[in-house]
């Protein structure tokens, strides 16, 4: 297994980093990695990362339900009804930034297929990128849509869609640069770039530290705050309109982060639902933030 080390941070480019966390794989393999920080701009990221070839079976474990469309057991039906919520919520999300009832979306990483179909049934003409092809060919088969593997996304047209949604999936991606210059290309000039990603300076992060779910490594890459975000955007010419809270995240996350600490996630319920209280007032806390996103 070939392992990515950085020697200079992704969003600035300074060399001036420095190790601030060395963090458990709770969720699969018990593995250790650290958390480097820049020293200039603040950013968060794992080190010693499987590559995109190796990374594969760190996906395979039961808490990556984004990637399993079972509904057994308390724990994921909490998590289907709150995602059946949450699909309208995304569907009006994309048509009040876009002002349009209809048009052509991207959604990258689209798991399991269900926020695509969501916006199929609304009108809109919907493509999909998923790198696990088990999952791809589930999304294609169950919601009859075109689903694209990675390398397919590369070669998509310019100024070809009116939104790119990546609801969960920048943390995700080893290619950055790649990614966020392609997405860039094939957004149309008055298009919506939709990322939601975790935030490591919520409400929940400073209350769980190191046991605290989102951190996910090694899967999740980077480690963002609004800060970071916007500065990493700014770099692709991209501008940071609006910061919205996805308080359901608070709860899902701190029941993993209580089960982590101490064994039972049900605590975890009851404190993330008072982050996710604390995280609507003020987005820039909350367990994960939705950036509403434009060309410059």
């Amino acid at each position: 297994m070939d392992r990515v080390y950085h020697k200079s941070c992704s969003v600035c480019k300074s060399t001036e980093i420095k190790s601030i966390l060395t963090l458990k794989d709770h969720s699969h393999t018990g593995e250790k990695f650290p958390v480097f920080k820049c020293c200039e701009c603040g950013f968060h990221f794992t080190q010693n990362i499987p590559d995109e070839k190796s990374i594969g079976p760190y996906y395979k474990n039961e808490n990556y339900v984004s990637h399993s469309d079972t509904q057994k057991g308390f724990f994921f039906k909490i998590y289907h009804s709150v995602r059946n919520y949450m699909l309208t919520r995304k569907q009006n999300l994309i048509q009040s930034n876009t002002g349009l009832k209809s048009g052509k979306l991207l959604d990258i990483g689209t798991g399991t297929g269900y926020f695509a179909n969501q916006m199929i049934k609304s009108g809109w003409k919907v493509e999909g990128i998923e790198q696990d092809e088990e999952t791809r060919n589930f999304a294609s088969a169950k919601f009859n849509f075109k689903v694209h593997d990675t390398d397919e996304f590369y070669k998509l047209p310019a100024e070809s869609f009116d939104a790119i949604s990546m609801w969960h999936v920048l943390e995700h991606v080893h290619d950055l640069k790649g990614y966020l210059n392609q997405i860039h290309s094939i957004l149309k000039p008055n298009g919506i770039l939709v990322v939601a990603v975790p935030n490591h300076d919520s409400f929940d992060q400073e209350h769980y530290k190191e046991y605290w779910a989102a951190w996910d490594i090694p899967i999740h890459l980077w480690h963002f705050n609004p800060s970071t975000l916007k500065r990493l955007m700014m770099n692709y010419k991209f501008r940071v309109e609006k910061y919205l809270p996805m308080p359901f995240d608070a709860a899902y996350v701190s029941m993993l982060s209580e089960q982590y600490r101490s064994g039972s996630k049900i605590p975890g319920l009851f404190k993330g639902i008072f982050f996710a209280i604390k995280g609507k007032i003020n987005p820039k806390r909350c367990s994960s933030v939705i950036y509403i996103i434009k060309k410059n």
